[in-house]
């Protein structure tokens, strides 16, 4: 099993599940990983401190307020220190905290405080789970950045039978396998990669511009998800009203040619991502000074095209990407010109997006997607807020680069 060393702290919640927590730090401790726990007030009424400690070989943390605990570690060293936090069972009420941004005892401290990835695990009778309020819960959540695993169907012990059992142990050990394999991967590979992002301005005059609506939203919040899975990522990006997180390598341009130079610079990487809404056009000649209204030459300005970025990419016999994904902004015949343009320009993956209505991708907080691969494969993600639609495209670019990666050795 890959799983091991790994440091792990779990979050007991309170729920009739609570018991299987002890099962997955059996299997943990089995396989040579370190792992602490909290054990929340109302977990406490499902499982005892003396159960955890002594399968944990380690302190059961209980309450904030607790001054021996906060004199060995305190609640910012405790969520440096693990790989990763679990929450299991995850009730409603917890998932309603976390939603809230609650930090009113130690387990929500340190989740607000934490800078790992965090997953829940839901348990719940399956009308709580279907309720509109936890639905509600689940999106806000996700849209953070919270992983989760399940639930499941089957009989709950209220004897119930639908959405809302808990995930085995071995489910979760299996998954935990999984996100440690990949993120191990990422690592001993080193993987570099650019994102383009928002648009671009060509300039008619000192104060006249052709451009589009692109916000940058999407291709900031890939960026961020790359950068979590440990990509050394670089956003190069265009004017955008983002404020960019810390950390995160940005270069700033503003017109399509200095886009397509400041790709050139950051070449040779892994993976290409270009998001970016790169005008296709630019003036022939720009005026040195302010056009007027009165001047003749404003019946018709004399455009040229753009280098085409993502083509210059995917047909690099020196340094393509092992990887390049391009995208497909349409307002008709999405996955047919998707595909078409991925083909035309030597992409590996394709992300097409429909922006004939409103609040469907530029200049908003909402995406909706079709990731199109080109062995003709479409995953499509429903309408969600970017930053998880950017969570799930580079969950499908790794996972496509660790495949297919044999095919560019």
């Amino acid at each position: 099993m890959s799983l091991k060393n790994k440091k792990i702290l779990i979050i007991v919640g309170g729920g009739i599940a609570a018991y299987k927590s002890l099962d997955l730090i059996r299997l943990l401790k089995k396989n040579n990983n370190e792992v602490k726990s909290i054990l929340t007030k109302s977990g406490r009424e499902f499982v005892t401190p003396l159960s955890i400690t002594t399968l944990t070989k380690s302190k059961t943390f209980e309450d904030i307020f607790d001054k021996n605990s906060e004199a060995e570690i305190d609640h910012i060293s405790l969520s440096r220190w693990a790989d990763i936090i679990i929450v299991m069972p995850t009730t409603a009420n917890f998932m309603t905290k976390l939603s809230a941004g609650k930090a009113e005892d130690l387990a929500t401290t340190v989740i607000l405080a934490s800078n790992k990835d965090v997953l829940l695990v839901p348990a719940m009778n399956v009308r709580m789970w279907l309720h509109k309020a936890t639905q509600i819960n689940l999106k806000t959540l996700q849209d953070f950045g919270y992983l989760f695993i399940g639930p499941e169907k089957g009989e709950m012990a209220c004897g119930e039978y639908g959405e809302g059992k808990m995930s085995s142990p071995k489910q979760i050990f299996s998954f935990l396998e999984n996100y440690f394999k990949k993120r191990n991967s990422v690592k001993e590979r080193k993987l570099k990669a650019i994102v383009t992002a928002g648009p671009t301005r060509e300039f008619i005059d000192p104060v006249r511009y052709i451009s589009n609506e692109s916000s940058g939203k999407q291709g900031y919040e890939i960026a961020v998800a790359l950068s979590k899975m440990g990509v050394k990522t670089t956003l190069i990006s265009g004017p955008t009203n983002i404020i960019f997180q810390k950390g995160i390598r940005t270069k700033k341009i503003t017109t399509a040619e200095e886009m397509l130079e400041e790709v050139k610079k950051s070449l040779p990487v892994d993976i290409a991502i270009c998001a970016a809404a790169v005008s296709d056009f630019k003036p022939i000649s720009k005026s040195t000074s302010k056009l007027k209204k009165n001047q003749d030459n404003l019946n018709s300005i004399k455009l040229k095209k753009n280098k085409d970025i993502v083509e210059y990419l995917g047909k690099n016999n020196k340094f393509r990407p092992k990887l390049v994904v391009g995208f497909a902004a349409e307002t008709e015949n999405l996955n047919k010109n998707a595909f078409t343009k991925m083909k035309e320009k030597n992409c590996d993956l394709i992300i097409a997006n429909d922006v004939s209505e409103a609040d469907k991708g530029f200049n908003s907080d909402f995406n909706k997607v079709n990731i199109i691969s080109n062995n003709g494969k479409i995953i499509q993600i429903k309408k969600n807020k970017k930053s998880y639609i950017a969570h799930k495209i580079v969950e499908v670019v790794l996972n496509k680069f660790f495949v297919d990666d044999r095919n560019f050795n």
